[in-house]
């Protein structure tokens, strides 16, 4: 919060700090000391309670300061809070904190990191920052349901969960369609194979059938005309007389010729 933006703040600074030196001093002496106290002021306003990484690698260690929120994250340090180790089992060793003066900087408006924030509650201490934050929050989590972005991990992987289960679904549905097909398919060939079946089967009887009516019309001619025993041997007893009479008719021949 830049200084002056508070009127009730900025009243208290004129009344404790400017109007006594204004009365007590000479101009040069106010006018320096109004400048010290303006820049002390500044400085508790733009003060922000901050960790700061230490250790070594796979092995964090950080430390809970209070810093410039106008200087690099590892720049100059105002004051040391406490330090805090998160691979620390015992509690009491992870969070070690001046409780006091973390009190002392956030009544004088130094704002704390979500972190240090988390941190503070957990060791009892409650602040406006948090309820702001809380608030913060809230209305992002609005906007964020509302825009259908997740929020968090927890939200991200809950709406993965929720596309892979309706993706699994309809691959599923999918899948019971494709399979129902194909045994509807695969029903009507048996039918279709069954109906020709069917079919030949019933061809070959028909033709079985019809196969004696058209033997018994052809034996029953053959009844009509029965063969008769006087004329087959008629023929023969015709035939040999003139085999007889052709084999007597040379012998004559020559005997008219004498």
């Amino acid at each position: 919060m830049p200084f002056g933006s508070d009127s009730g703040i900025l009243s208290g600074f004129i009344a404790k700090r400017v109007l006594p030196p204004l009365l007590s001093c000479d101009s040069r002496t106010w006018g320096r000391e109004l400048i010290i106290d303006v820049r002390k002021k500044e400085q508790i306003m733009a003060a922000k309670i901050r960790l700061s990484r230490m250790g070594r690698r796979h092995r964090p260690f950080f430390r809970i300061n209070v810093v410039d929120s106008r200087a690099p994250r590892d720049g100059r340090i105002i004051e040391k809070l406490g330090h805090y180790d998160p691979l620390e089992k015992s509690p009491e060793k992870e969070i070690v904190l001046n409780i006091e003066r973390a009190k002392y900087w956030l009544d004088k408006g130094a704002t704390p990191t979500d972190a240090v924030s988390h941190i503070l509650l957990r060791q009892g201490i409650k602040h406006k920052y948090a309820e702001e934050r809380k608030a913060r929050r809230a209305i992002a989590r609005e906007r964020a349901k509302a825009a259908g972005v997740p929020f968090t991990s927890a939200d991200r992987i809950a709406l993965q969960k929720a596309a892979e289960a309706v993706k699994a679904e309809a691959e599923e549905k999918a899948k019971k369609e494709k399979e129902a097909a194909e045994a509807k398919a695969k029903e009507e060939e048996q039918k279709a194979k069954e109906a020709a079946e069917a079919e030949a089967k019933a061809r070959e009887a028909k033709e079985a059938e019809e196969k004696p009516k058209q033997e018994k019309p052809a034996e029953a001619t053959a009844e009509k005309k029965p063969v008769d025993k006087s004329e087959e041997e008629k023929p023969a007893e015709l035939a040999a007389p003139t085999v007889e009479k052709a084999e007597a008719k040379p012998k004559e021949e020559p005997e008219a010729k004498e």
